[in-house]
């Protein structure tokens, strides 16, 4: 695990301390759930004079990103693996270190030769010829709705199937009357960790406008006790965006609000003053942000947060679900109220006073989040085909 986390940790840029803690035991943890769906899982069902079998797919062929690099590789591996399936990974060239040690691990373990196979290269190159390959028979990806849309096109003469996680734009909504102070940081940490670089972070406070001073200080005083500093030390400080793409992105996507009205209360454009060189971002809280603004609806990806008001609790849910993505949500607040809330939300997952998914839980998203779900006995199935037996 440590040979994880400073792969992760010298090619994305997360802390030592936070690659080890929250990074690298996430591979570990999905092939626990594999395991534990395995035990459990119907392979066959008797329907009248039909059987229904489950049996594996074939070649899988599995593009992952660079954010979580070894929980989004494992989230694919450990199912694909409990299925039957062979398969060929290529992880993102911003992080491929991580996936060699998992090779050594699956290799020291006894699979099979054949079973795993790792190929490095870029989007471009080595992912598209995966997804269009005829040997291949699905495909699994996780990054972009731009790449996904991408990859769905060229996997199509071949009518493979296309398992796509893409990107979110996750709410926070804040019901009114929220205890702000005991529940809100839990979901705000989301934001934080990683640098922001969690495709369900939930970037947008959506608040009503009676608590909306209230929200303001308190987001801006939890981000402005965060630290900015080097991955290599240890601590509880969060490091650089992974690349200057990324960091550009981040940048233009700040300026944008505050050029397009948004009210500036922590953090802004630039570096941390602590900081004279690579692509280190301050955390940056904005308010008054509207619908109509870039950042309401592109995927921000680093350490930001905006707010937005609301009036009535429909219409924060209707805020909520303005997005073109859909694959998380958090509900802030009482969870009496939550549970009439959450199946109003056009999301896969939504957190009540916290965020993140359960490994054994299904992951994936509505909307231009993608289709498909990984973790448990639903990840387990999307790595199957089902075939119905009659008479026999």
């Amino acid at each position: 695990m440590a040979d994880v986390a400073a792969a992760i940790s010298e090619e994305m840029g997360a802390p030592i301390s936070f690659a080890l803690a929250a990074q690298a035991p996430t591979g570990l943890g999905h092939f626990k759930a594999a395991a534990r769906a395995l035990k459990s899982f119907q392979w066959e069902e008797r329907l009248r004079n039909a059987r229904v079998v489950h049996e594996a797919i074939g070649v899988v062929g599995m593009i992952t990103p660079w954010n979580w690099p070894i929980n989004q590789i494992v989230a694919k591996v450990a199912p694909c693996i409990a299925a039957g399936n062979t398969m060929v990974l290529k992880p993102s060239e911003e992080c491929p270190a991580n996936a060699v040690v998992l090779a050594e691990v699956l290799e020291a373990a006894g699979v099979p030769a054949g079973v795993f196979n790792l190929v490095q290269g870029d989007g471009p190159g080595a992912g598209a010829a995966i997804a269009a390959h005829p040997g291949i028979d699905m495909v699994s990806f996780t990054g972009s709705t731009r790449a996904g849309i991408a990859i769905a096109q060229a996997a199509a003469p071949t009518v493979k199937r296309v398992h796509q996680e893409l990107g979110g734009k996750a709410p926070n909504l804040i019901l009114p009357g929220a205890d702000v102070q005991a529940n809100l940081g839990k979901s705000l940490q989301g934001v934080i960790g990683n640098s922001g670089q969690t495709c369900i972070a939930p970037t947008r406070l959506l608040v009503q406008q009676e608590q909306k001073a209230e929200v303001e200080l308190f987001a801006a005083a939890m981000f402005a006790a965060v630290k900015v500093d080097s991955p290599a030390k240890e601590g509880g400080h969060i490091g650089p965006l992974v690349n200057k793409a990324q960091f550009d992105r981040v940048q233009a996507l700040i300026r944008s609000a505050i050029d397009e009205g948004a009210t500036l209360l922590q953090g802004g454009p630039g570096m941390p003053e602590n900081m004279n060189r690579g692509y280190y971002v301050r955390p940056t809280v904005l308010s008054d942000v509207t619908p109509d603004m870039r950042i309401f609806r592109e995927e921000t990806f680093g350490p930001v947060a905006t707010i937005t008001s609301y009036d009535t609790l429909e219409r924060g849910i209707e805020l909520a679900n303005d997005t073109d993505y859909g694959l998380s949500a958090v509900v802030t607040g009482d969870p009496d109220v939550a549970r009439g809330v959450v199946g109003e939300l056009r999301a896969g997952l939504v957190g009540v006073n916290s965020w993140g998914p359960d490994s054994d839980a299904p992951f994936g998203g509505y909307k231009r989040s993608g289709n498909g779900r990984e973790g448990g006995a639903w990840g387990l199935r999307d790595f199957l085909e089902v075939k119905a037996i009659v008479g026999g």
